[in-house]
């Protein structure tokens, strides 16, 4: 009950804590700190996938389950990208037939060389908000581990302005 006797007056207090008090918001849902870290492999499939087991191996052990989350993303080099990719091809080619022609073995001169494909790993760190800690510590534990460190990698927070862009290209992968 208010202070006040006046019912008139006690509708206006019960407004004025209304409007100056804000509603409850849940605190952890609303903000999840999300980075990505992006590597680029070039064309060492076995190093990708090293990493890849690395990964999930981290998840299993310390049992991240969707906190860490990667995807593959491979661009097969076109034919129409220039010279470079049919000299390497081309190259790859003498190069094997003078490798068998020097032991004396059949070469498959049909069978065409593969272009080479690039071969990124987008890796989504996804914390709450109270694990702003482990969220940095991955953030820098990942870069400087051993498949991941001789590799060109890229750090995109949920700050920067081509966060949209990478989050959108991570959803389009499978």
């Amino acid at each position: 009950m208010c202070v006040r006797s006046s019912p008139v007056l006690c509708i206006l207090c019960f407004l004025c804590l209304l409007l100056l008090t804000p509603a409850p918001v849940p605190r952890y849902t609303i903000y999840m700190a999300q980075s990505f870290l992006i590597f680029d492999f070039g064309a060492d499939e076995p190093a990708a996938q090293q990493a890849r087991h690395k990964i999930e191996g981290w998840k299993q052990a310390f049992r991240l389950g969707n906190k860490i989350l990667l995807k593959f993303e491979r661009e097969e080099a076109a034919e129409g990208d220039g010279s470079r990719a049919k000299a390497a091809a081309a190259e790859k080619e003498s190069a094997s037939k003078k490798k068998s022609a020097a032991k004396g073995k059949k070469d498959d001169a049909g069978a065409p060389a593969e272009p080479p494909s690039r071969i990124r790993l987008l890796i989504r760190l996804d914390f709450s908000d109270h694990e702003k800690l482990s969220h940095q510590r991955w953030l820098d534990r990942i870069p400087t581990e051993d498949p991941f460190k001789f590799t060109k990698a890229e750090t995109v927070r949920h700050t920067d302005p081509e966060f949209s862009k990478t989050m959108e290209l991570f959803d389009s992968l499978d």
